[in-house]
């Protein structure tokens, strides 16, 4: 199944690592760290022409994991992937 994060992005949910908050989530030094230093390789994809509320962690093909960032809150994604189950 896919998932669709925001504009024209879906990614594969098999390639999810994880759905996070970005109002939680960057509380955190480590976690900011980690999203400026993926910002820096070139491996942020923002999805989102608004204040984004949420970052989706995917495997890429390369050994590095790719940052989505979405406008779509962790709740709304979450029901998605939720109702893909039951297509």
């Amino acid at each position: 199944m896919y998932l669709h994060l925001g504009q024209d992005t879906i990614v594969n949910e098999r390639d999810i690592v994880g759905v996070f908050d970005l109002d939680n989530s960057t509380v955190s030094r480590h976690t900011r760290d980690f999203l400026s230093k993926a910002q820096k390789e070139g491996r942020v994809v923002n999805v989102s022409m608004e204040l984004p509320k949420s970052f989706v962690l995917c495997r890429s093909g390369q050994d590095v994991p790719v940052v989505y960032l979405s406008q779509l809150s962790t709740a709304t994604l979450r029901g998605r992937a939720e109702n893909n189950l039951f297509e």
